[in-house]
């Protein structure tokens, strides 16, 4: 489980910033997760969970805010919504579709007192 791994990270960079910032307590965590990231959001959450304990983040919330995936077409320029890591645009058929969103997994902010 991937998830573990990416969860203990997650509480080992927040902390980093904790400490930068001189913060005695992190009160909340907020992620962006692209829906094609291959991330397990239910797992993730099960993951911090336990990654946190005995850490700065242990009595911390955590939100997570689920990307749509979205495609570029690179002839005409059109962006629209992909299901997949591969798309074909919807307005001219072309298949040099840029995938623009959708494969974050980022910090997006932290609350610290």
């Amino acid at each position: 489980m991937h998830e573990m791994s990416i969860a203990m990270s997650i509480v080992d960079a927040v902390e980093e910033r904790a400490r930068q910032e001189r913060a005695e307590i992190i009160t909340a965590v907020e992620l962006d997760v692209g829906k094609l990231s291959g991330v397990e959001v239910d797992s993730l959450r099960f993951c911090f969970s336990a990654a946190v304990k005995n850490s700065m983040l242990e009595e911390a919330t955590l939100a997570i805010r689920v990307i749509q995936p979205e495609g570029k077409c690179s002839d005409c320029g059109r962006r629209f919504p992909v299901d997949f890591h591969y798309a074909t645009c919807v307005s001219c058929g072309s298949f040099r579709v840029d995938l623009i969103a959708g494969r974050e997994l980022t910090i997006r902010s932290i609350t610290l007192e």
